[in-house]
């Protein structure tokens, strides 16, 4: 993680970008690190299964999934693959365009993200959340949604 002596280290756009990309993978590679041992799966992984329960029986286009996760259509088609032959995913292709091919979660899938879901919550009982207090928390989180809403 980078390292930020003051303040003012942090007023420059480009290190706050860097400091904001630098923590946020370093929580991804501890969840990252706590799913792969016990489940096998990545964050990621676990990010797009969970999109796709979310979206109920009727699954969801590869395409409006990729928005949901912040990934292009054939970063999802390579992501799916994997989860599909495991048994958590299953994907129909669309009748004209590959983009509105279906994902749908199997039995295998909805088990995967329950567990996963378990894993998750023991890790993040272990971040300092608490402690940021919720007026701290509300501007932070403020701040993050002022900055997505430029993409």
């Amino acid at each position: 993680m980078s390292t930020y002596t003051n303040r003012s280290d942090l007023l420059a756009p480009e290190s706050l970008l860097a400091y904001i990309l630098d923590t946020a993978s370093g929580l991804e590679r501890e969840m990252d690190r706590a799913l792969s041992n016990t489940r096998g799966i990545t964050f990621r992984e676990y990010r797009l299964v969970s999109v796709i329960a979310a979206a109920g029986s009727t699954g969801l286009p590869r395409i409006d999934l990729a928005h949901a996760v912040g990934l292009t259509a054939s970063a999802v088609t390579r992501a799916l693959r994997p989860l599909e032959k495991l048994g958590y995913l299953e994907t129909a292709r669309g009748e004209r365009d590959a983009g509105e091919s279906l994902a749908k979660i199997t039995k295998g899938g909805t088990e995967l993200l329950s567990d996963a879901q378990k894993i998750l919550n023991e890790q993040l009982a272990g971040l300092p959340i608490e402690e940021i207090g919720d007026a701290r928390l509300s501007t932070f989180t403020e701040v993050l949604h002022l900055l997505a809403a430029r993409r």
